[in-house]
């Protein structure tokens, strides 16, 4: 086990992080980068950068990734508590760039040990000790364990009285839609925080185009907050206090990976600081927009106090 503390009063979050090769070219060349992603991490390091305790729950394997993966988290200041495993590796992602700005990514964690996880990882304490426990649909498909753990962990964090939040973040590779649409909709009656693209909400309600219709759609079936990711077009939520909506941030994006997590790494900041919801969503979106200035899933993500720097041309609220 690595790391056994809890970060206290902040957020938790479980799900697989994934070892990471980027090569500029066929994977026989030379220019290759070595790194690590996923949906949880890279939220949990957005938290931490912003200023909030962050404890990630996952399991490892006993290997390079495995130790890459525990050494930069904690040197984010993420709390780390991984189960590690000699049996079953880290996952790993790999993506080839190609020209015309394509890439081929080929994923290797059906055996992983974060296919693994339990709802036994996260304990009563944790639990106890979290304000918000943050988790996702990626965690959802990668196994039926996994699943059963994801549903574990949301019954056990509102029984402790820990607000639930959830991130559909589809990943159409993982299952069908029929699964996942079944999934997603025994989760969101157990979700106070729901975060979905519009694009995903629509697994769920394939007729409906309105992304404020979208979202009253997905608070029908329990969260009490439903904030849809338009990418390039902002955000909304909606909540008992009616919709909010938010323009996006004008950028020339470098990578958009991670700015989904991003936002919702922004949006929850200011919910656990009590701040309305225009504020969260100024930050989400805020966020979002810095995880596209640079290369890589997490490597951009801003501190509070860059978010404080006064807007400039290349970063400007519409």
């Amino acid at each position: 086990m690595t790391g056994a503390g809890t970060a206290r009063g902040g957020v938790l979050t479980a799900g697989e992080s994934l070892g990471l090769v980027v090569t500029d070219g066929p994977l026989h060349e030379q220019r290759t980068r070595v790194g690590f992603g996923g949906a949880e991490s890279n939220v949990a390091i957005a938290l931490s950068r912003l200023g909030v305790p962050v404890t990630w729950v996952s399991r490892l394997g006993h290997d390079p990734f495995g130790d890459l993966i525990a050494r930069e988290l904690r040197a984010e200041g993420v709390a780390v508590r991984a189960e590690r495993s000699d049996a079953d590796p880290t996952g790993l992602m790999v993506k080839e760039r190609r020209p015309m700005g394509r890439s081929r990514v080929r994923y290797y964690r059906s055996t992983s040990a974060a296919t693994r996880l339990a709802g036994a990882d996260v304990t009563a304490e944790q639990l106890a000790q979290a304000a918000v426990v943050h988790l996702t649909g990626i965690t959802t498909a990668i196994s039926a364990g996994a699943r059963s753990a994801v549903f574990d962990i949301a019954r056990r964090a509102r029984r402790a009285g820990a607000l639930v939040s959830f991130d559909l973040n589809h990943r159409a590779r993982l299952w069908d839609r029929a699964q996942a649409a079944e999934t997603y909709r025994r989760m969101l009656p157990l979700t106070d925080v729901v975060f979905a693209g519009d694009d995903e909400a629509r697994i769920l309600f394939p007729d409906i185009e309105d992304p404020a219709e979208l979202a009253a759609a997905l608070g029908g079936l329990g969260p009490t907050e439903a904030v849809i990711k338009l990418g390039e077009r902002g955000a909304l939520a909606r909540t008992a206090g009616g919709v909010h909506r938010r323009a996006a941030v004008a950028i020339d994006p470098v990578d958009t990976v991670g700015a989904g997590d991003g936002f919702v790494a922004g949006y929850l900041c200011e919910l656990l600081a009590g701040a309305p919801v225009p504020v969260r969503l100024r930050t989400g979106t805020q966020v979002g927009a810095y995880a596209c200035l640079g290369a890589g899933d997490w490597e951009s993500m801003p501190t509070r106090a860059d978010l404080l720097v006064p807007d400039t041309g290349d970063l400007v609220d519409r």
